[in-house]
């Protein structure tokens, strides 16, 4: 089988529970905050193998990062390509609303000390046929793009946060992109969900389009093809690594052969389940529970 890497970011969440967000100008109390561990980078790893997949993780912490490392050896995350470096691993602010909306700040700390020579010494175990998840919380996005399709790795790009490095991204050596509806209005300028994915396909035409919707679920598009699949409606209480939950559940389908359409399923379940749950990692389910929670709903 391919081997599975992700060169992603690790962090330390500090997650406030809010009323509301809070506005420019203004000063608000917190119900509660707590600390977990999360990072897009991390949260798509323990997704991925929690529905059962063998993941090499890439990436750098710094002096505090003994509880993230330990966190994926715990869930038999391959760990030994990952930097330990002088200073303060990444982390983030978190709020939480009412709602189980979020909104993020993240601070990349070592997470942003990834250099070029980094990449080509991880890359060295890994060649043609090999899956790679890249985020965009690590430094180097650009590079890391150029230097896993030079080894013709199956690239899964989720260009979050989007900013301005995404520029410099050769997306047309992407084999799946994924994005949520925010991303796609900026990489397309398109406000229609089959407008978005019709407009990438046509720029990029090897690629396949992951865009998820939150409430309204997920649209696939490759080539002509497209596929709907409506959300599981939960009550959520912190839509944090929903995303980064869906990620890992497509990426763990897609490297076991599975149909597109049981997939997106899975998918949906997984992220779903995240929902109703606080944290990152915490957050994240085993395959047993996305399982039952097919059948619960008859998907």
């Amino acid at each position: 089988m391919s081997k599975v890497l992700n060169i992603g970011s690790l962090n330390y969440d500090n997650v406030y529970q809010m009323d509301h967000m809070v506005k420019k100008g203004e000063t608000a109390s917190a119900g509660s905050m707590n600390v977990f561990l999360g990072g897009k980078g991390l949260n798509q790893s323990v997704a991925a193998a929690r529905a059962g997949l063998h993941v090499f993780h890439a990436g750098a912490v710094g002096e505090d990062g003994a509880e993230l490392c330990g966190c994926m050896e715990s869930e038999k995350i391959d760990t030994h390509l990952v930097r330990r470096l002088s200073g303060r691993s990444g982390h983030t602010i978190i709020q939480v609303d009412k709602d189980g909306d979020n909104c993020i700040i993240v601070y990349p700390g070592t997470n942003g000390q990834i250099t070029q020579k980094d990449i080509h010494e991880i890359l060295e175990e890994f060649g043609e046929g090999d899956f790679v998840i890249i985020q965009n919380e690590v430094s180097n996005t650009a590079a890391i793009i150029e230097a896993c399709s030079a080894k013709k790795m199956v690239i899964l790009f989720n260009p979050s946060p989007y900013d301005g490095h995404i520029a410099a991204c050769d997306l047309g050596k992407v084999g799946v992109l994924l994005i949520n509806e925010t991303e796609g209005r900026a990489l397309t300028g398109e406000e229609n969900p089959e407008a978005v994915v019709s407009a990438l396909i046509e720029k990029y035409p090897k690629m396949a389009v992951v865009l998820t919707l939150g409430s309204e679920g997920v649209l696939y598009a490759e080539g002509v093809q497209r596929i709907r699949q409506q959300a599981v409606k939960v009550k959520a209480v912190d839509t944090t690594a929903a995303g980064d939950t869906f990620t890992g559940y497509f990426i763990a389908g897609l490297v076991r052969g599975e149909a597109m359409e049981k997939i997106l399923k899975q998918c949906v379940c997984a992220s779903a389940l995240a929902c109703t749950r606080a944290g990152a990692v915490p957050s994240i389910p085993y395959m047993e529970e996305v399982q039952e929670m097919e059948k619960r709903h008859n998907i």
